[in-house]
């Protein structure tokens, strides 16, 4: 067992390492004007950057200009990345930038929800319809709040829990210290708490109201 573990161990320090050499090889050819290579960093980095940007913005027509220049300015800086560093991080970086500018000249931000990128219903009988409206309910009151968090607090959330980065790899993002990370993600919580205290269990409620459920 000992023997497998320490194969896979190996085999996804390789396929990482392969991964972040086919990067840097992208870079170089990138930093030459190549147009291929930068089609393909744009491919690799194109959809998480977006998510961010659009749970960041809300509003699918601004994520995707914000992502545009967000490209642009990388791609125009590029002779001042160092490899030593991931891309994403840095591409990251820019991004959240762009969207605070966006946000400070924008302060209505949008909070209608593009139905094109969530996965149609499937109707599989009348009690699953109906548990699968508890769980949209939950779910919209999750994002709702964490839409009220400050654009810090929402941007540390958002790469956390969704992106799965470690404070660090944040802090380079947001270029505050790990510390101050810390503390985003700690207020945060106790404000999604607050916030869903009292929904959750009204829906918690309902659910059991409508199934007679007694746990």
């Amino acid at each position: 067992m000992n023997q497998g573990r320490e194969r896979a161990i190996e085999t996804g320090v390789t396929l990482v390492a392969a991964d972040r050499n086919y990067e840097k090889q992208l870079i170089a050819q990138a930093r030459l004007g190549e147009a291929t290579a930068l089609r393909r960093l744009v491919d690799l980095h194109k959809d998480r950057l977006f998510a961010f940007i659009w749970r960041m913005v809300r509003h699918h027509h601004d994520a995707e200009e914000i992502c545009q220049e967000a490209f642009l300015k990388a791609f125009g800086s590029l002779n001042s990345f160092s490899v030593d560093y991931r891309f994403s991080t840095w591409l990251f970086t820019i991004g959240y930038r762009v969207c605070l500018n966006h946000l400070r000249r924008k302060r209505a931000v949008s909070s209608e929800m593009d139905l094109a990128v969530l996965p149609g219903p499937v109707d599989t009988g009348p009690e699953t319809s109906l548990e699968s409206e508890e769980a949209t309910r939950l779910k919209e009151s999750v994002w709702s709040a964490v839409d009220r968090l400050s654009p810090p607090q929402r941007a540390t959330v958002l790469l956390f829990y969704r992106h799965e980065m470690s404070c660090h790899e944040i802090a380079r993002v947001l270029e505050f210290p790990v510390a101050t990370v810390k503390s985003h993600l700690h207020r945060a919580r106790n404000r999604l708490r607050d916030v869903l205290e009292p929904v959750t269990e009204q829906d918690l409620q309902s659910f059991r109201n409508r199934f007679g459920t007694t746990g």
